[in-house]
């Protein structure tokens, strides 16, 4: 029964997870089209409970295009994969 109740508890907590944040986490990219995208996504976040979340990860993606600029694509997918994380934590 235990089992049962921990495996529910996975598959609700997996759905939960917003529809851009589960793409995101395939493969963050560096580029112009995914940086849109993770903006557009930014501000689609208008509860006001998940301000501090939305900061984090306007922080991250204003180093990772300051990373893009400075053509440090490493640098760059980290600050992405790291503003993700931020958003998949809601």
């Amino acid at each position: 029964m235990l089992k049962y109740t921990v495996a529910a508890i996975a598959l609700a907590a997996a759905s939960a997870l917003p529809a851009f944040a589960q793409d995101a986490m395939v493969s963050a990219k560096c580029d112009e089209a995914s940086m849109m995208k993770m903006q557009a996504d930014m501000d689609a976040m208008t509860d006001p409970a998940m301000k501090e979340k939305k900061e984090m990860a306007s922080k991250e993606m204003m180093m990772a295009k300051d990373s893009m600029k400075a053509k440090k694509m490493d640098d760059c997918k980290m600050h992405m994969e790291k503003a993700m994380k931020s958003m998949s934590h809601m």
